[in-house]
């Protein structure tokens, strides 16, 4: 996998551009979202490459995928840490299951349980790299059948209520927060 380095965050961002009818989708519209930061380019910019991989990989909107990961990193200013503070390169929130093999970090999350916020423990997956996360994210979206539907959105609104549909997240506005956020990296794209 290859990092994407130089050239402006708009050319970077244009690289992981989504299907034409992703971007002109309604839900989509740039009035929809407001201007991004600087720091909003530059986390696009920086994980283009591997989002574009991911696409290659599933056929999820490149742009969809950043914008989940920002969505759930804070745009990388609250990434998961492992217990030496170092980051775990999870940028999709994903929790190891009884299944993953590989490694892990225990931190305290917020969950939605029974309507109510509750701080929980909870162990999430760990990687090596920034695109080992999307490569682990793309194949959980591919293989795992309760995200069936997910991967044949084409839209921003039904790319995020499918995820939530499927639980990937316990927030009831999961799928109105992540839609903003999505709308925010294709306005970057233009």
């Amino acid at each position: 996998e290859r990092q994407m380095t130089g050239g402006s965050a708009s050319n970077i961002a244009a690289a992981i551009a989504a299907p034409s009818s992703a971007a002109g989708a309604p839900g989509a519209s740039a009035g929809a979202a407001t201007n991004p930061t600087p720091t909003q380019a530059e986390f696009i910019g920086k994980h283009g490459g591997a989002a574009q991989a991911a696409q290659a990989q599933t056929g999820i909107p490149a742009a969809f995928m950043v914008a989940q990961a920002a969505h759930e990193s804070g745009w990388g200013k609250r990434e998961i840490r492992n217990v030496d503070g170092s980051t775990s390169f999870n940028l999709f929130g994903i929790k190891a299951g009884g299944n993953w093999k590989g490694a892990t970090t225990t931190i305290t999350t917020t969950e939605v349980v029974d309507g109510e916020a509750r701080k929980v423990q909870a162990k999430f997956r760990a990687y090596g790299s920034y695109e080992e996360s999307f490569r682990d994210y793309a194949q959980l979206m591919k293989d795992n059948p309760r995200y069936a539907q997910v991967m044949n959105s084409t839209t921003a609104d039904g790319f995020a209520k499918g995820l939530q549909r499927a639980g990937y997240a316990t927030d009831p506005a999961y799928a109105d927060k992540l839609t903003r956020v999505i709308n925010t990296t294709l306005r970057v794209q233009r």
